[in-house]
């Protein structure tokens, strides 16, 4: 399927700022920074969540890169996030102000959930593609 300029800029700058965005908290949660570790052990899954995320967005972020697996990648992220949103908002608060952080955390998961919604409605036409690859 061909696209217009305009989509494929629109679609490589999103891709970019999810992934920048997830591969940059990867250095945070593969070295046990501080502010994973309190997440993670506030929410009863440290150590095993933090690196299980942590793989997740990498192999999102990869996928997200790679043009025939952007509804993947972008699928993953969102389910990544959505779950950061979903504890933010139950058990973690949207400031984290023991680590210092006001809500940054919380506002670059809405940023890429948001990215990646419009990821998928702009490359839903190639799901059934990749689907069919997949199986």
């Amino acid at each position: 399927m061909e696209h217009t300029k305009a989509f494929l800029w629109t679609s490589w700058a999103l891709r970019l700022l999810v992934a920048v965005i997830l591969l940059q908290t990867l250095f945070f949660k593969f070295t046990a920074a501080r502010e994973s570790v309190y997440i993670f052990s506030t929410l009863g899954m440290e150590p095993w969540g933090r690196i299980g995320t942590g793989v997740l967005e990498l192999v999102a972020s990869v996928l997200l890169l790679v043009p025939a697996t952007v509804p993947a990648g972008a699928g993953m992220a969102m389910a990544a996030t959505v779950g950061a949103i979903f504890f933010h908002l139950t058990k973690l608060g949207i400031a984290l102000t023991a680590v210092g952080d006001r809500g940054e955390l919380f506002a670059l998961a809405v940023v890429v959930t948001i990215s990646s919604a419009a990821l998928l409605l702009m490359h839903r036409q190639e799901l059934p593609a990749l689907i069919r690859r997949l199986a």
